[in-house]
Order: C-alpha cells, then sequence, then structure tokens
C-alpha cells in the first residue's frame, strides 16, 4: 500500500490519479489568433472536475477564449517550435499542471527536456511509467501531512470524524463544506460538492456563534469581504482540526493542529467567525 501526506493510497485510486494529472486529451488554452498560427482545432467541450482542477480553468486568463484538446501524439506532431510556444502559452495565461523541468527531470528523467523549450512540459502517460514515484511527489508539492495518526482521543460527539480523517476522495467535488457536515454525522455529504446555499442552512439549523478552539465541535467559518463563506473546518479537540483544503481530488481530509489550519487559511480579506453544534 502507498502512502501519501500520511494516507494510504490504493493501487485502484492510483490509477485514477494517473488518468486525471494525464488524461488521453487535455486542454490547452489559446487565442483565435494563436490557434490560426498554430493550426489547432478548438471546441467548446465541457471540461471534467477533474480536469477543471487539474488545470485550473477557473484561473485561465480570458483572453485565452479557445481550447484545443490534444492527444499525446497530436501534441508530438506539432513542430517543436510550435509546441514549445503552446506550453510557454499556457505558462503565460496560468493554466495548471505546466511544471518545470528543472524541479522534475530527476524524479521524472531526462526526456523531459526533450518535450518542449527545455524549461517548462506537460503531463503525459509516458512520463508517468512509474507513478507511485512521481504521483505522491505531484499530490504533496504544495500541501502538509495529514497528522491524523498522532491523535490519541477521538471525539464520541462527532460520529464520523474518525472514519473520514486521513482519507482522500474518489475524484474531484468533495470540499470542505460537506466534510464538515459529514463529521458531524451528514450522511453522503462528504462526497458530493457543497455548494455554499446548503451549508450555510446546515449551519444556521445546527450551530450557534461561539465555540472553543480546544473542545470538539467548533466549526470555523472564514468569509470574505461580502460575508460568503469561503472555508470551514472543524475542531476535534486536545487542539487538532480535520478540515478538506479545497474541493480538488489531489487535497485530502485532513488533521491538522488548528494553528497550521488557521496559518494555511490566512487569506487577505477574510474574517474568521466560530459556531458551536448544538442539539
Amino acid at each position: 500500500m502507498l502512502t501519501v501526506l500520511g494516507i494510504d493510497v490504493s493501487s485502484e485510486l492510483l490509477d485514477r490519479w494517473v488518468d486525471w494529472l494525464a488524461p488521453d486529451e487535455q486542454p490547452f488554452f489559446v487565442t483565435k489568433k494563436q490557434a490560426t498560427a498554430w493550426t489547432l482545432a478548438t471546441d467548446d467541450r465541457e471540461p471534467s472536475r477533474e480536469d477543471r482542477d487539474t488545470y485550473r480553468t477557473y484561473a485561465v486568463d480570458r483572453k485565452a477564449a479557445r481550447t484545443a484538446w490534444l492527444s499525446e501524439a497530436a501534441y508530438d506532431d506539432l513542430p517543436k517550435a510550435t509546441r514549445a510556444a503552446l506550453v510557454r502559452a499556457q505558462v503565460d495565461y496560468d493554466r495548471g499542471a505546466v511544471p518545470t523541468v528543472r524541479k522534475w527531470a530527476r524524479i521524472v528523467g531526462p526526456e523531459v527536456r526533450q518535450q518542449a523549450d527545455g524549461h517548462r512540459f506537460v503531463w503525459w502517460k509516458s512520463l508517468l511509467r512509474e507513478p507511485a514515484r512521481v504521483l505522491p511527489e505531484v499530490v504533496s508539492e504544495d500541501l502538509g501531512p495529514s497528522r491524523h495518526a498522532e491523535v490519541r482521543t477521538w471525539p464520541t460527539s462527532l460520529p464520523r470524524v474518525r472514519e473520514l480523517a486521513g482519507t482522500f476522495p474518489d475524484g474531484s467535488g468533495p470540499n470542505c463544506f460537506g466534510t464538515v457536515m459529514a463529521a458531524c454525522g451528514v450522511e453522503g455529504a462528504e462526497s458530493v460538492w457543497m455548494v455554499r446555499e446548503p451549508f450555510e442552512e446546515w449551519l444556521a439549523n445546527h450551530t450557534e456563534l461561539g465555540g472553543k478552539d480546544d473542545v470538539p465541535g467548533t466549526v470555523f467559518v472564514w468569509r470574505d469581504t461580502a460575508r460568503l463563506v469561503q472555508h470551514a473546518a472543524l475542531t476535534i479537540g486536545d487542539g487538532w482540526m480535520v478540515h478538506k483544503p479545497s474541493q480538488s481530488w489531489m487535497t485530502p481530509r485532513k488533521v491538522r493542529t488548528v494553528a497550521e489550519v488557521k496559518r494555511a487559511t490566512r487569506t487577505a480579506g477574510w474574517r474568521l467567525e466560530r459556531h458551536k453544534l448544538i442539539g
């Protein structure tokens, strides 16, 4: 069994990670002028949730309004100069999953240097021949480990928190709101993309303002300047919290200290409020 961020990962999940990081066709974002100059066919297909998170499609520069979906073979058939310009454009437009050769050549192998311009590359399955070596590095790149193994006492008042802590989702979608609700006993909440409205309804019906950091059952809620909820986490006692950093397939439901979660979630314009469970 592979361990990533202190969490066991099955071979089946690892195989899905390979497909999500390097799908058979991946999106390249371009302007109309670039699509014409590089002879790229574009279409308006809807990306999957996993595509959305792998490539951060929500953050791509709007001027890159066209999308070319390329297979590895189609990509390799492009002239090298075109491939290099296309990859550089993805960096310019803030697409995700365009890593640096300098960082990954040691892990993946020298072939990444040959893919485009020698500075950046994109993931294909041919570069993931050793997924158990590469994927853990990709997934844990910006995240600290889950510390669930350090918890000595699990609260009986939070019926599902131990079951959920230290687990990866089955795909993109499950997020912080659903994780908090599920840990408090809401069946199925951990498996869906929980939007703000049902979370706010649950918060209004099952909590009240207040709560302490060192006892189980305090819901941390971060709101932006428009009072929209942006993130949520749950205390489980003894200075620990459970939370899911994002809706991405890469982020687990993990345990960290209250101080660690507060530090990681600090964002300009966000304000933290505490709610305690009732009933």
